[in-house]
């Protein structure tokens, strides 16, 4: 049995979607972010990094931590979702690197500036906004060739891009003409394991998911 704990946040969904595309049996543990639950001391006995999300694999006796090891860790494990020639698996992990670089430390970057940072200050709003929608263009060109990130299989590389881009209205930039890559973010989200990986943990708050966009665009920078 894994034992997941997390958040309901892009990289905490990140491991939930897998987990769920993989079919694995999984326990979920909710860590209270708000709270600061994650600096406890016996959260950082499992994840010195005070960051969500972390696995414990009972089975294998490992702790991971870092949502892209984790996601390797479980491909790996399940055989599935990371080819295993050559061109297939490091496309796959290139496309990874790509999210764990680039799109989830700009998003992360345009979240803070343009929505919890005490002061506003255009330029670092516009700075990552703007770094932001570059990365999603890179995604539309390559999209614009490719059924999926790594070519024709469908992989943690799709999850873990997917499951920061879907939340682009939260980061203030939008991705409407950018058709291949909204194409490519609708045919994940009719995925029925993707659906019920972003349920992981549930939400506290009672507004649906319909009415929390509606509120974020309506605060768009």
């Amino acid at each position: 049995m894994i034992e997941l704990y997390t958040a309901a946040t892009p990289n905490g969904h990140k491991v939930s979607v897998a987990l769920e595309e993989l079919a694995l049996p999984y326990e979920t543990r909710r860590i209270d972010l708000a709270a600061n639950e994650q600096k406890e001391p016996w959260f950082l006995a499992i994840n010195p990094n005070g960051r969500i999300p972390a696995i414990i694999d009972r089975e294998a006796d490992l702790t991971i931590f870092e949502s892209g090891a984790i996601l390797i860790y479980l491909a790996e494990k399940a055989g599935r979702l990371m080819p295993t020639d050559p061109a297939g698996r490091y496309a796959t992990l290139q496309w990874l690197m790509f999210q764990m670089g680039g799109v989830g430390p700009m998003m992360g970057q345009a979240n803070v500036f343009s929505r919890y940072a005490p002061e506003k200050i255009p330029f670092a709003i516009e700075r990552y906004q703007r770094e932001s929608r570059r990365l999603f263009t890179v995604l539309d060109g390559h999209l614009a060739q490719h059924t999926w990130l790594a070519g024709e299989a469908y992989t943690i590389a799709d999850i873990a891009n997917w499951c920061w881009v879907r939340t682009h209205f939260w980061s203030g930039v939008e991705i409407d003409d950018l058709e291949h890559l909204s194409a490519w973010v609708k045919r994940i989200a009719e995925r029925p394991a993707a659906q019920r990986g972003i349920a992981v943990p549930p939400r506290t708050q009672k507004k649906t998911v319909d009415e929390f966009e509606a509120d974020a665009r309506k605060m768009l920078v």
